[in-house]
């Protein structure tokens, strides 16, 4: 029986139960004074984080409109779901043969950079590299020697055991990719990991298209192994401009590094398989129940519905977790900065969610064609877990910021587990938008069990303006989905582009509020103020 992890209960101090607001007060303008410049600072760093990020991510996404759209007519639904399956098994496999090196790596690297040590730094790159290396062969060795089982279970039949020996490439530069990530996550390269996100996607868009459309079902496998080749090429590229100086590591010393890395990385890699797991799980059940088409179907919505969100959690993985990292030894500013990143996140990622729901049919006609129409409902229910996960990822990165690696461990595994549960009981009686509706249902477990954990660990409390902004972006969005179920198009569309445009309205106004009253005119401060208390 696994022992229950306890934490002692900490007095809450003022300071702990919420981040300071911002009071923008006429007194305050006039004088000049700004209401608080280190949290003006910290909001302005998440947003030029997301910005960049989002920047790239636009072109990204530009790009994987085009590639979708021509994967899609050329594969059609069922070859999707083929590709989905395929992709489900990559992942699984890699997040067994990473070991959660290359995450442990991030905050080892993280934690030295805080200290300005570089000679730490490049120690640990090294390790990381090394150890790495190592994994990426012993996971594409095993992966091939394991095709036929893994065929067998996924498939139902061993025919397809020569692509999945095939995807052992895929887990090779998968986990040597990483490797070189970590250096520029710890060290909060920005820049350099929004153009790995570039080039990678970039050129692995048209080779995949490439080797689609001349070999068809056939240039699946390749298609998947290409992308992920590009990918390493150009994290290898961007990651070998970082300077740092020359270390040499004896055995003794690798031995004692790899250790630290491999039991950190031991969290990470069980959390990784939990998770992946539980997506190849809620795959094979729509693949076994519906059919391979209706898994065609829920791969397009889950890529849709994490399309834009994806570019707030890149930045948070990217920017947040190692500054957290920096400040996670002490209660106030760990839960300050989480805090921050909570209501960012939820102020960027909530017009882009609301207008998903809004115009899911659309979307999904642009991005694949009409033969996933039928992917619009789960594509809803999708989304409002979404935005469940805005809210309770950061929190999330608590426990993994102050290291409790087996508490980490069982908090994704019980999430795991739920949606696996509800999937397999809701997939049953609704069909594939059962699948979304255990998304949602899986992060709302997710907050009842992640918040009085950190609530316990830290003192953590979510601050009024997170729970306002978190409560309004779940109205909204249920509010949209329920008038596309009960109203006829034109008031559905109605409805959901008049709730878009004034949560937009919001976010731009808090947003504004938040970041750069230091630069606004005292006049539009004045009119912030107002709005504020209006409220």
């Amino acid at each position: 029986m696994r022992r229950q992890t306890r934490f002692p209960r900490k007095k809450m101090q003022s300071d702990n139960r919420e981040t300071p607001r911002l009071a923008i007060s006429p007194e305050a303008v006039s004088k000049g004074e700004p209401p608080n410049p280190e949290v003006d600072s910290s909001y302005q760093q998440i947003i030029k984080s997301s910005a960049l990020i989002g920047s790239v991510s636009v072109i990204n996404i530009a790009v994987s409109v085009i590639r979708t759209k021509v994967l899609a007519v050329l594969l059609g639904p069922s070859g999707f779901g083929l590709m989905s399956l395929y992709n489900s098994v990559l992942d699984l496999a890699y997040s067994v043969a990473s070991m959660g090196v290359s995450s442990s790596g991030v905050r080892q690297i993280a934690e030295a950079n805080a200290a300005d040590e570089q000679h730490r730094v490049a120690r640990t790159v090294t390790v990381v590299r090394r150890v790495a290396l190592a994994l990426a062969v012993i996971g594409a060795v095993l992966l091939g020697f394991a095709a036929y089982p893994i065929s067998s279970l996924t498939f139902g039949r061993p025919g397809f055991a020569g692509g999945i020996a095939l995807l052992s490439l895929g887990v090779f530069f998968r986990v040597t990719t990483d490797s070189n990530m970590a250096l520029l996550q710890g060290l909060r390269r920005i820049r350099e990991l929004a153009a790995v996100g570039l080039v990678g996607s970039a050129s692995g868009a048209v080779l995949s298209i490439v080797l689609v459309y001349y070999f068809q079902e056939r240039g699946v496998v390749p298609a998947i192994i290409g992308t992920t080749a590009c990918t390493l090429v150009a994290a290898i590229w961007f990651s070998r401009r970082v300077a740092l100086p020359s270390v040499r590591i004896g055995r003794n010393e690798f031995a004692k590094e790899s250790a630290q890395l491999l039991r950190l990385g031991l969290a990470f890699m069980g959390s990784g398989f939990a998770v992946t797991a539980a997506a190849y799980a809620v795959r094979m059940i729509i693949a076994k129940g519906p059919g391979l088409e209706a898994a065609g179907l829920y791969q397009a919505a889950w890529t849709l519905g994490g399309l834009y969100a994806g570019v707030i959690l890149q930045a948070m993985g990217a920017d947040f977790y190692p500054r957290l990292v920096a400040v996670s030894a002490s209660d106030t500013d760990c839960n300050r900065i989480v805090n921050e990143q909570v209501h960012a996140s939820l102020l960027l990622g909530g017009p882009g969610i609301l207008a998903t729901v809004t115009f899911a049919p659309l979307i999904i006609a642009t991005f694949y064609s009409a033969q996933f129409l039928g992917a619009d409902e789960v594509l809803r229910w999708i989304c409002v877990g979404i935005a469940m996960r805005l809210l309770t990822w950061p929190m999330g990165y608590i426990v993994v910021a102050r290291n409790r690696q087996a508490l980490f461990l069982s908090i994704d595994v019980a999430w795991a587990i739920v949606n696996v549960t509800l999937a397999f009981a809701f997939v049953r009686i609704w069909g594939v938008r059962g699948a979304g509706m255990a998304f949602l249902g899986a992060y709302v477990f997710h907050l009842i069990l992640i918040y009085p954990i950190v609530r316990r660990m830290t003192g953590f409390r979510l601050s009024q303006a997170s729970r306002r902004t978190g409560a309004l972006l779940v109205v909204a969005t249920g509010l949209i989905a329920t008038g596309a179920w009960t109203l006829k198009p034109v008031p559905a569309l109605v409805l959901g582009l008049s709730v878009t445009v004034v949560g937009g309205i919001y976010s731009v106004i808090i947003l504004s509020q938040l970041a750069f009253q230091h630069r606004l005119p005292p006049r539009v401060l004045r009119i912030l103020e107002r709005t504020r208390l209006a409220r």
